[in-house]
């Protein structure tokens, strides 16, 4: 599947980014492309778990539509993400719990964001949104997959690990630079719920409420050079 992505977002980029000039109005439109790479804090925000914050690393594509005589620029871009968190949990059902159970997520994105110049080629605020594809929450030591989540009597680790897949989600960030490099901050919150496939399943919810919902948040910093 990793692979699948990969050749997708190649394929996207270069046809999105095709070095064309053209003429719209009285000023030129120039196109340009971009290669970011970094990392990222992810979490989710639910009052289900109990969640640590994780590190990971992000990478990906975009195009840009360079306006000159307009105070944005637009972008379509594509990423890649590995991305972790941790859930408290307990090795017995009875046992101290406080023991972090680590989880990775995979996840593709496709952004459509405006870059609203601030000073121009040197300061932009992004902002717009995304659609994400993730796979299942894998757990990075499968030992722990009998382990009880906190908050549940009976919940174990990999009770919670086939979450939703398809999600959107909306991105704010600035970036600072020149116009070939430029580092950026960006933060992006899922509106939808990435735990609501979870109330499909017949799960043992007793200690806690039935309902599942939580919102993934992740932080990103990169570098993006473009040419």
């Amino acid at each position: 599947m990793q692979q699948q992505l990969y050749t997708l977002l190649v394929a996207l980029s270069i046809g999105f980014v095709t070095p064309i000039l053209g003429q719209h109005g009285n000023y030129q439109i120039s196109n340009g492309f971009g290669v970011m790479g970094g990392i990222t804090q992810y979490d989710i925000v639910t009052d289900n778990f109990i969640t640590t914050k994780g590190n990971g690393f992000i990478g990906g594509m975009s195009a840009t539509a360079d306006l000159p005589h307009r105070w944005y620029n637009v972008s379509f871009g594509m990423q890649l993400s590995e991305n972790h968190l941790e859930i408290s949990g307990r090795g017995a059902s009875l046992g101290p719990s406080g023991q972090e159970i680590e989880y990775k997520l995979f996840a593709a994105q496709v952004a459509l964001l405006m870059h609203v110049k601030v000073i121009e080629n040197h300061f932009l605020i992004d902002l717009g949104p995304m659609i994400q594809y993730n796979g299942k929450m894998e757990l990075k030591d499968k030992n722990q997959e009998n382990y009880f989540i906190d908050n549940y009597t009976n919940l174990t680790a990999k009770d919670i690990t086939n979450i939703s897949q398809f999600h959107f989600n909306g991105a704010i960030g600035a970036s600072v630079g020149v116009r070939q490099f430029k580092v950026k901050a960006q933060y992006i919150y899922g509106f939808t719920n990435i735990l609501q496939k979870l109330n499909k399943k017949d799960l043992d919810t007793s200690g806690m409420e039935d309902d599942f919902k939580g919102n993934q948040s992740m932080l990103a910093l990169t570098a993006i050079f473009t040419f």
